[in-house]
């Protein structure tokens, strides 16, 4: 297995960070949470000389799968996400129409994700770890040292937990338990906003020292 080349992009009206995991021995790719913008996501890839072969998502709000659909038609790759998730990637175009923005048909899902499995896709290899509370199926994917966290975890925050399926004391005992034990050093990708350690989180996040119960 390979050590991926690593590289994200802002995606969708809403940017998410989209993180493109890259075998260039080989010329294949893994993409995770494509919220939108399927065409420049292509151009990207092809700038690395790659085919996409995966999308995997942390989990199945809207702003993450905006680009799931043009993707598969345009390139045939698979989709896998976590089963908890699966109605809310049904409900995505409703979910968008709820705050007004447009969304084409919902993504066929083409496998499930199980907690704790490794997958090994074109060539790397990506953990999976149910962080559930953000929503019912969220995951966090961990290569190496770094690890896509979607919405479970922010620099300075969490993922809010008001809308449906979100439980607070849920997603709290999924970043202590799941996250922070796999060690300071391990570099954060989240679904928006910039990077950050799991260190740094654990010391310094608000949600995480006790200084806030909630953000919602």
């Amino acid at each position: 297995m390979v050590t991926p080349y690593h590289l994200a992009m802002e995606a969708g009206v809403l940017q998410v960070n989209c993180q493109i995991l890259a075998n260039r021995e080989e010329g294949l790719a893994v993409i995770m949470d494509p919220g939108g913008d399927a065409d420049r996501i292509l151009a990207q890839l092809d700038k690395l000389g790659v085919k996409l072969t995966h999308i995997i998502n942390t989990h199945g709000h809207f702003d993450h799968l905006g680009g799931v659909t043009d993707l598969k038609e345009k390139t045939g790759c698979e989709f896998w996400i976590h089963p908890g998730d699966a109605p809310l990637v049904a409900a995505a175009k409703q979910h968008a129409q709820a705050w007004g923005l447009p969304f084409g048909p919902a993504p066929t899902i083409d496998r499930e994700l199980a907690d704790n499995e490794t997958l090994r896709v074109s060539g790397m290899e990506i953990h999976v770890i149910h962080t559930p509370g953000h929503t019912p199926g969220g995951v966090c994917l961990r290569w190496g040292d770094s690890m896509a966290v979607g919405d479970t975890l922010f620099q300075g925050s969490i993922g809010r937990t008001d809308l449906p399926g979100g439980n607070h004391s849920q997603l709290i005992n999924s970043i202590k338990k799941r996250l922070l034990p796999l060690g300071d050093n391990i570099t954060c990708h989240p679904g928006h906003g910039p990077d950050t350690t799991l260190g740094k989180e654990r010391k310094h996040n608000p949600f995480l020292t006790g200084m806030f119960s909630s953000p919602f």
